[in-house]
C-alpha cells in the first residue's frame, strides 16, 4: 500500500509557503515538475467541496500544489515516434514526433498519475466522481490513453476528438496511470472540472482547475 504525508496545498502565497516546513518562497512563485511520480489529477473531497490538486510524490514528504502554481513538463527526452496502424492515429501521422509522458515509469521523465485516494468510500454514488477535460489551448492537442491491444480505444481524454466524452470516472481510493501525449512542442493550457453526486442525491461541483503543460 502506498503511504504519504500530505502538506498544505501551495496556493500562490509567499506567506503560506514560508509557514509550511520544508517549503520555500520559490514554490509560491511557481514550480516546474519534470521528473518523478506526480499525481497530475489528484481529486480531493473536503468541507463539502471537490478540488483538484497536483500531488508531487517525488519528494518526501509529498507536496500538494494548486494547479495554477505549477508547470507540468514533458522534457525533450519524452519525444516519441507515432507507430504505424489505425490504433495510433489519435497521436498523429505515423512516424511523426510527439511528446509522451508514459504510463510505465521512466525515472528520467515525469510519471503522471490520476488519484482518488483522498475520496472516502461511501460518500459518492457508486464511489465515483467525474473529471472532465473541458478545454485545451496550445500548439497541438492533448490525449490521455491507456496501453492495450488498440490504444485509440482506451482514451480517457482527447482534445482533438469532439465525439469523445472526455470524462473519466475516478473511483474512491483509486490510483491510476496512463500515457499523456502532447502532439506538438510548446505550452498548453488545459482546464479540467470535477463533479459528483453524493449518496443522498445532492450534486457537488463542478469545480474547475486550469493546468499549464510544457512539451519539448
Amino acid at each position: 500500500m502506498r503511504t504519504f504525508t500530505r502538506t498544505l496545498t501551495v496556493a500562490g502565497s509567499v506567506a503560506a509557503a514560508i509557514a509550511v516546513g520544508g517549503l520555500t518562497a520559490a514554490h509560491a512563485a511557481g514550480t516546474t515538475l519534470s521528473k518523478g511520480h506526480v499525481d497530475v489529477l489528484d481529486v480531493e473531497y473536503a468541507a463539502g467541496a471537490l478540488e483538484l490538486h497536483v500531488h508531487d510524490e517525488s519528494v518526501t514528504p509529498g507536496v500538494e500544489y494548486d494547479p495554477a502554481d505549477v508547470v507540468i513538463q514533458a522534457l525533450p527526452a519524452s519525444a516519441y515516434k507515432v507507430p504505424t496502424g489505425d490504433c495510433y492515429t489519435h497521436l498523429g501521422t505515423a512516424g511523426s514526433t510527439v511528446y509522451r509522458l508514459p504510463q510505465v515509469e521512466n525515472t528520467n521523465l515525469l510519471w503522471p498519475g490520476i488519484s482518488g485516494e483522498h475520496i472516502g468510500t461511501g460518500v459518492f454514488q457508486n464511489d465515483k466522481v467525474q473529471v472532465k477535460l473541458t478545454s485545451v489551448s496550445g500548439p497541438g492537442k492533448i490525449t490521455v490513453y491507456k496501453n492495450g491491444l488498440c490504444p485509440k480505444n482506451n482514451r480517457y481524454y482527447d482534445s482533438g476528438d469532439a465525439t469523445l466524452a472526455n470524462t473519466k470516472n475516478v473511483t474512491a481510493g483509486e490510483h491510476d496511470h496512463a500515457n499523456w501525449v502532447f502532439t506538438k512542442a510548446g505550452t498548453y493550457s488545459a482546464t479540467f472540472e470535477v463533479s459528483g453526486t453524493l449518496t443522498n442525491g445532492a450534486k457537488v461541483g463542478p469545480t474547475t482547475a486550469t493546468y499549464t503543460f510544457q512539451a519539448g
